[in-house]
C-alpha cells in the first residue's frame, strides 16, 4: 500500500469505542464502522501500539482479543488506572473516558475506503449526519 493511496486519520474517523473498568484494569472495545476496515485495524492497532499510546499511564500488560465477525477488538489494559476508583486519589479513576484517548491513535486508511465512509454518512437521514467542525 503506497503512501499516495492512503491517508493518516485518527481512529475515531473509522471506528468507535466503549470502555469500562474493574479495579485497575480497563476493558476497551474498538468497533470498525465498516467491516472492510477491520483487517487494516488488525494490522495497525496492535497491543504493542496501544501499550505505547497508554505508556504515560504505566500499563504493565495489554492483551488484544479479535472479534472478526463483529469487526471489533477487545483490549484489556492492566494497571492503567493508578489503582482504580477505590485506590486512587485521581479525580476520575474510571476507565470510561479512556475510549476517547484510544480513538486518537493514528491509522493509515486507503482513500477509497474513507470516501465510501463519507458517502455512507451522506446517505443517512439528517439526524445521523456528521456535523462539520
Amino acid at each position: 500500500m503506497s503512501a499516495e493511496e492512503t491517508l493518516e486519520v485518527a481512529l475515531h474517523e473509522v471506528a468507535h469505542s466503549r470502555t469500562g473498568d474493574k479495579g485497575n484494569r480497563v476493558n476497551a472495545s474498538l468497533i470498525a464502522y465498516d467491516p472492510a476496515i477491520f483487517p487494516l485495524l488488525a494490522e495497525q492497532v496492535t497491543a504493542e501500539r496501544v501499550a505505547r499510546l497508554f505508556s504515560a499511564r504505566g500499563p504493565v500488560k495489554v492483551c488484544r482479543y479479535d472479534l472478526p465477525l463483529l469487526a471489533a477488538f477487545n483490549f484489556v489494559i492492566d494497571d492503567v488506572l493508578e489503582g482504580g476508583v477505590n485506590g486512587s486519589l485521581n479525580l476520575d479513576g474510571h476507565g470510561k473516558t479512556l475510549s476517547f484517548f484510544l480513538l486518537t491513535l493514528p491509522v493509515r486508511i486507503p482513500r477509497h475506503l474513507l470516501a465510501a465512509r463519507k458517502r455512507g454518512f451522506d446517505d443517512q437521514p439528517a439526524p445521523m449526519r456528521r456535523v462539520a467542525s
